[in-house]
């Protein structure tokens, strides 16, 4: 046998074995730029990571998330009345 009948297969299984791994990291990098320009997909994972992150702090200190929220909706409210009232106009007497 010569050199290149030895050398032959073990370089034709090597550049197979290099097209696959090519190929395979080609694949992972479409579906990595798919899932990137997948914009709905992308919206509602950080909505459910908010959530999970609401989820939880609740679960942490449900008075202090109740408080905040009620003094959130307390500021909203007066806002509006006052918005309104500034809003309407006066009558001279």
């Amino acid at each position: 046998m010569s050199d290149a009948d030895v050398s032959g297969p073990s370089d034709v299984d090597a550049l197979k074995a290099e097209i696959d791994a090519t190929r395979n990291q080609l694949g992972r990098t479409v579906d990595e730029l798919s899932a990137r320009l997948d914009v709905p997909a992308r919206a509602k994972e950080s909505a459910a990571r908010a959530k999970d992150t609401a989820v939880e702090t609740y679960r942490e200190s449900p008075p202090l998330v109740l408080g905040g929220a009620l003094a959130l909706v307390g500021v909203v409210v007066g806002l509006v009345v006052w918005r309104k009232k500034r809003a309407t106009p006066r009558r001279k007497r």
